[in-house]
């Protein structure tokens, strides 16, 4: 189903008719599910599907807490050039199509493991809550709404990992700088200031910082940390000094920095600059940051995934993701958790797809790992 995130792409269609497809299917295989709504705006409808095995979902708000969370979420990214981007396709054990690596994959796990126990008819001791989310792939609308209402002992959030376990992942932190000029005709050097020039010493600088950034020791799941140049805008017409430019960074953070820090770290580029030369005018804002993440691999719900892992897909491998994921919001919410999901390739690409056989594993370890944790 196109589930193309409206945050994202302008007119999407978003997630409401994939949740409520979900949330139906769920309840026809024996699993309690409804509908949470996550977005404020009443133009479009963002639900979350929330579902729960071995307790009635309304004995779980607000939030006494479940055994166990399981995460994955509903949205995507846009088509793209992606050909028949909504039609699933299936050749040589792959399923083709946007969204079948990231992650509806994980949403079919999640699902597949929570009504495999429902059929068993297993008496848990601690609740199971299965949660398919909106809005991931932009602002976490769907997490940070989801946490409002429930709660478990731990999570495993579910993206494209191979299977790996992953304890750790990356943060961001995007800022914006602004450097000023004076606008002038571009034949007055003597009275123009070019804005754009201005903002060139900041790229250098930058540049600096980034391999400042790779002299450091590299944290050993995640390697190092980086800043790159996103997008720059400035001047109007070419016959002007510009008189504006703007620039858009993003910072990727490791465990223990903060985007407080990241913009401390430009602010001092901004002031070194403007020590050099008087008339050098800029400023930098912090637009928006997610933390990092990481777990101990011998926290508790790190080492019990590891043997479900291990006695699904026959060995447990640690890893570091590059991209941020929701566990860092439910790390906040004080449910510490892992990532782990399916195999593949194509994340954003044009050409997407999932390996089928590693669905099931996952699933088969999803399931054993709730049966352990949850008793």
């Amino acid at each position: 189903m196109d589930s193309v995130n409206p945050s994202l792409v302008p007119g999407a269609r978003g997630e409401a008719e994939a949740a409520r497809w979900l949330c139906g299917y769920l309840r026809e295989n024996g699993v309690a599910a409804e509908l949470q709504e996550a977005s404020d705006d009443t133009s479009i409808r963002r639900p979350n599907v929330v579902a729960a095995v071995g307790a009635p979902l309304a004995a779980l708000r607000p939030a006494p807490g479940a055994g166990l969370l399981l995460v994955a979420h509903m949205d995507t990214v846009g088509a793209g050039d992606m050909p028949e981007p909504f039609t699933p396709r299936e050749r040589d054990g792959r399923l083709y199509g946007r969204g079948a690596l990231d992650i509806k994959s994980g949403v079919a796990a999640i699902c597949a493991a929570a009504i495999a126990i429902a059929r068993e008819n297993t008496k848990l001791k601690k609740p199971l809550i299965i949660a398919a989310v909106v809005d991931e792939e932009c602002n976490s609308l769907g997490t940070q709404k989801l946490v409002t209402e429930y709660s478990a002992e731990a999570a495993v959030v579910l993206e494209p990992t191979d299977l790996k376990l992953c304890v750790a992942h990356k943060g961001y932190a995007w800022l914006e700088v602004v450097a000023h000029g004076r606008a002038a005709h571009g034949s007055r050097h003597d009275t123009g200031r070019d804005a754009i020039a201005c903002m060139g010493r900041v790229l250098a600088q930058m540049e600096e910082l980034d391999r400042t950034l790779a002299r450091r020791a590299p944290h050993p799941l995640l390697g190092r940390a980086s800043v790159h140049a996103s997008l720059i805008e400035g001047g109007h017409e070419l016959s002007s000094y510009p008189a504006m430019c703007r620039l858009q960074i993003e910072r990727r953070t490791l465990p223990g920095e903060s985007g407080e820090e990241v913009e401390g770290e430009m602010q001092a580029i901004l002031r070194g600059l403007a020590a050099k030369d008087p008339a050098f005018r800029a400023e930098a804002r912090l637009l928006s940051s997610r933390a990092a993440y990481q777990i101990a691999p011998e926290a508790p719900i790190a080492s019990a995934a590891a043997k479900a892992i291990g006695a699904a897909c026959g060995a447990a491998r640690h890893a570091g993701m590059s991209f941020w994921t929701d566990t860092a919001l439910l790390a906040a919410a004080g449910v510490p958790g892992v990532v782990f999901g399916p195999a593949g390739q194509g994340l954003h690409g044009a050409e997407e797809y999932v390996e089928l056989d590693s669905v099931t594993k996952c699933a088969e370890a999803l399931r054993a790992l709730a049966l352990d944790w949850c008793g």
